[in-house]
């Protein structure tokens, strides 16, 4: 009888209706969103990347920022899953299977990214077959493609773990291995900016910590919202405990990104010289709208997440927007900023197809900022970005990621 009841009071609870019908609604509506996608990339292929704002100058763009910001989301999710697991730790009420999801959709989109990225998907193939195992792009490519699968076994390895196929011993490997592997592909991606000497941002040693951090803040930001939309939802039962961890984590992540920030503006200012041109640029000039945001955001959300009577679910989502958001707007200062100051001499023959603000000299065509996205390049990004979302609402759907005790 008790068994009949407690059935029929699962069957009846409004949240779980709610969510189901929010969930197929959230991945038909990813669905439309990466089918559009696919025939705005279909008119890329068929016009050419000209009709991108990318050109010879400016020669990366709002696809390769989103794939930098994608891949420090990814990384972020698995770091928050596997380090308390590795190190034998308490977790954070049991959402390492969600956290690795956040990092399986991250990984996806941004693996398609790069795809939409190199102009043609037959180069993804010659991109192997001719590949220079010297190159810092072709590191990229494969830790990208081994975190991938490693990330898909971690969580398999975590299922099995809880059905008592896999042993704690054998999971805490995995989990070492997973996080190594996470904080090695984004110190990858900081060294294929950092190795570029001809660009003055990019060219420094601290760019790969600078990376980890930052893919710390939006990581944890990221799985810090989920949590509570999935709370909300009734997909999670999680005490505010956990959350509150969550967030005082994502505070002392903030903090140690702005310090790295700090330390960085500083080194390029003092002494006063070519380098006080990339702070005027950041602080006064054409990219100090996404400076801004990225200041205030982080210490607005170090703010709420510090404070005890703020750390209400509402401002702790509030609290992971904004760190996401400057962490984004960090990602566009890092590439447009590489771009914005010229490190040529002489100019060059200035046409359409050289520079994106080509009217003038040089001088002129560096006045605004170098490079703005064309609709196109929103709209394709705007399709890779439903697939990572469309991926993490199937996993929901379909996968047990709930914790065990709750299933």
């Amino acid at each position: 009888m008790t068994e009949n009841v407690s059935t029929a009071g699962a069957v009846k609870a409004p949240a779980a209706k709610k969510g189901g019908a929010g969930l197929n609604i959230a991945i038909g509506v990813s669905a439309v969103l990466v089918v559009l996608g696919i025939v705005l990339w279909a008119m890329q292929l068929s016009g050419g990347m000209i009709q991108t704002a990318m050109r010879n100058l400016d020669s990366w763009g709002l696809y390769i920022t989103s794939f930098m910001f994608f891949v420090g989301l990814s990384a972020g999710g698995l770091i928050i899953s596997s380090v308390p697991k590795a190190f034998g730790i308490e977790g954070f009420g049991g959402i390492a299977k969600v956290a690795v999801m956040t990092s399986i959709a991250s990984t996806v989109a941004a693996i398609g990214l790069v795809v939409v990225d190199m102009g043609q998907p037959f180069r993804v193939w010659e991109l192997f077959v001719y590949s220079n195992l010297g190159s810092p792009l072709m590191w990229d490519i494969i830790v990208l493609g081994t975190y991938l699968i490693l990330s898909c076994v971690y969580l398999w390895a975590q299922v099995q773990s809880e059905k008592g196929k896999v042993s704690h011993v054998a999971l805490r490997v995995i989990s070492v291995i997973a996080l190594v592997c996470a904080i090695l592909v984004h110190s990858v991606t900081a060294w294929i900016f950092g190795l570029q000497q001809s660009h003055e941002m990019w060219h420094t040693a601290l760019l790969a910590p600078w990376f980890v951090s930052s893919a710390l803040v939006c990581g944890t930001g990221l799985v810090m919202a989920a949590v509570i939309a999935l709370r909300a939802a009734g997909y999670l039962k999680l005490g505010q405990s956990h959350l509150v961890k969550l967030a005082k984590l994502l505070a002392v992540f903030l903090l140690v990104d702005l310090y790295f920030f700090g330390c960085d503006l500083l080194t390029e200012a003092f002494p006063a010289g070519s380098g006080m041109a990339v702070v005027e640029m950041l602080v006064s000039g054409p990219l100090a709208p996404f400076f801004w945001i990225e200041i205030v955001g982080c210490i607005a959300a170090a703010v709420i997440c510090l404070v005890p009577q703020l750390r209400t679910n509402p401002l702790l989502v509030v609290a992971s927007l904004l760190a996401i958001a400057a962490i984004f707007c960090k990602r566009v200062q890092l590439l447009v900023g590489g771009f914005q100051i010229a490190n040529i001499d002489y100019a060059g023959v200035m046409t359409p197809f050289t520079v994106t603000n080509w009217e003038g000299n040089m001088a002129q065509a560096y006045q605004g900022m170098v490079y703005w996205p064309t609709p196109l390049e929103f709209g394709v990004t705007l399709g890779v970005v439903a697939l990572g979302f469309l991926i993490f609402f199937l996993g929901l759907k379909f996968l047990p990621l709930k914790p065990q005790n709750q299933e």
